[in-house]
């Protein structure tokens, strides 16, 4: 990965803030060309720095109205694979961590309601060969959501 400098860094903290703005602005904010900042974005997604673009659904829109986080303890941590695996094959699961800590992972899922929630948790997690236990912590309210920080060198303090 070559080095990110100011002027990525200024593209990617215009970008995070707003995906959908025009290069032609974010060329005007950074001054540069157009071609310049299409270069280096390109350069960005091509290096993995920009990882995705897309929009965010509102899953309640959609009829998810829980949103849960649901501690997984494995019966041992090199099963971690193949857990993941059957977990891809559970659309409402929407990230997986592994993780360090009192559980082996972390799962995030969207439920329609706690009646589907039991049977995630019962029929499809807690039946993955390896899962021994889970703890499920239910999120009342999403309070922040927002991407890391990016500040050019100038900027930062």
């Amino acid at each position: 990965m070559e080095k990110i400098d100011n002027l990525d860094k200024k593209i990617l903290g215009i970008l995070s803030q707003n995906a959908r703005i025009p290069f032609k602005d974010v060329a005007a904010e950074c001054g540069v060309s157009r071609a310049a900042i299409h270069q280096r974005v390109q350069r960005l997604m091509d290096e993995n720095v920009i990882t995705g673009s897309g929009f965010d659904v509102n899953p309640k829109s959609l009829g998810y109205f829980t949103c849960t986080y649901v501690g997984i303890t494995l019966e041992r941590g090199s099963m971690y694979k193949e857990v993941v695996e059957r977990l891809r094959q559970v659309p409402e699961v929407v990230e997986c961590h592994f993780t360090t800590g009192p559980y082996t992972m972390l799962v995030k899922l969207y439920a329609r309601d706690n009646e589907q929630l039991m049977d995630l948790l019962n029929a499809q997690l807690q039946s993955i060969p390896g899962v021994v236990a889970t703890e499920t912590l239910i999120s009342l309210e999403q309070s922040i959501k927002r991407e890391i920080p990016v500040k050019a060198d100038e900027e930062a303090e």
